[in-house]
């Protein structure tokens, strides 16, 4: 076992605070990660208020990039000095069928989360990326584009390939129409990923203050949400819409902006969602879901991303102000992704 520095919180409700962990010796198809970066995710939010213990100690962090420190003797792809980036999946079985058809993140044996999931081999915790080290097995760790910004690039891993994977699974390209409902962490980048695939994207926001921003990113229109007429507007328009809306709230008003057979995409909001079905009815509309996309889809993912240039739009911080990101984050207050610089962990 080695140690290294990370931010830990020791119980539901508790604050991070700088602790020492254990990672495991490599094994021999391990790499370990000196990690530069970390993204900071809704999903750390929810998981630190938790009010159940069982997940603590939990450090968070599942969306991170850094250098390889050393690998594991049957390692061939990474070698010291490679600069690389890990997301929320560290290991599957790779056997049933989800991990056969490329969809590590469904694996039936559950996959091992980067943080607060249960190492296949030992059944020891997994402690996540706002840590100054991370190892992981060498499948689950991915080669990033050096021209691009680490810290941009963090998001990517979970932000990223949670908008990603449906836009790829609706081959969203030239010719197609795609919507994106909400302008955020999730959205901005499916916003910038939909229109380098060459589609045709439509914004809705609730501020008009993100209209301009929108239009930067590569929207070619933007419809305020909560104004009638602008949505009664935009009716039968898409083909695609991601909705990447943080909170409990009524998807009717975005299936109607769906033309035929187009199809919703909530990814923004893990839980009870309402509709009026139907508004499904007349035109074939359809809902689908993403959570995320297996190991070829990440690297796809990224591969894209550094042909295109792109980035996640960040505010980097130092992981000593964490717990002020992540008040700051619970009040919206970022555009669009926190990011803790975490070279002072060790």
């Amino acid at each position: 076992m080695t140690t290294t520095s990370a931010l830990l919180a020791s119980a539901p409700g508790a604050a991070l605070e700088l602790a020492q962990i254990e990672r495991r010796d490599l094994r021999p198809d391990d790499v370990s990660v000196r990690v530069t970066h970390s993204g900071v995710c809704f999903t750390d939010l929810h998981r630190l208020a938790s009010p159940d213990s069982r997940m603590f100690p939990l450090v968070p962090g599942h969306e991170f990039v850094g250098v390889v420190s050393a690998v594991g003797a049957a390692v061939t792809k990474f070698r010291v000095g490679d600069a690389v980036a890990i997301g929320n999946i560290v290991d599957s079985c790779g056997e049933c069928k989800w991990c056969l058809r490329g969809q590590e993140s469904w694996c039936e044996e559950i996959p091992t989360q980067t943080y607060s999931g249960e190492d296949r081999h030992d059944g020891t915790r997994t402690f996540g990326g706002f840590s100054g080290e991370y190892v992981a097995r060498d499948r689950f760790v991915y080669h990033r584009p050096t021209t691009l910004d680490p810290a941009g690039v963090a998001p990517l891993l979970c932000a990223g390939i949670t908008v990603w994977d449906p836009l790829r699974a609706e081959e969203a390209g030239p010719g197609t129409r795609v919507g994106v409902a909400g302008i955020g962490g999730l959205g901005h980048l499916a916003v910038r990923l939909a229109a380098a695939l060459g589609a045709e994207v439509t914004a809705f926001t609730t501020s008009q203050s993100k209209a301009a921003d929108a239009k930067r990113l590569g929207a070619t229109h933007v419809v305020v949400s909560s104004d009638a007429h602008a949505m009664a507007a935009a009716a039968e328009t898409l083909d695609v819409l991601i909705d990447t809306i943080g909170f409990e709230h009524d998807l009717t008003p975005y299936v109607r902006a769906l033309d035929v057979h187009g199809v919703l995409y909530p990814v923004g909001y893990l839980g009870p969602l309402s509709i009026d079905s139907m508004s499904l009815l007349v035109g074939r509309k359809r809902l689908s879901s993403s959570g995320g996309g297996g190991v070829d889809r990440v690297a796809e993912l990224l591969e894209f991303c550094g042909r295109h240039e792109i980035t996640a739009d960040v505010e980097v911080v130092p992981a000593a102000d964490a717990m002020t990101a992540l008040s700051r984050l619970t009040a919206n207050d970022v555009r669009y992704r926190f990011v803790l610089d975490t070279s002072a962990l060790a």
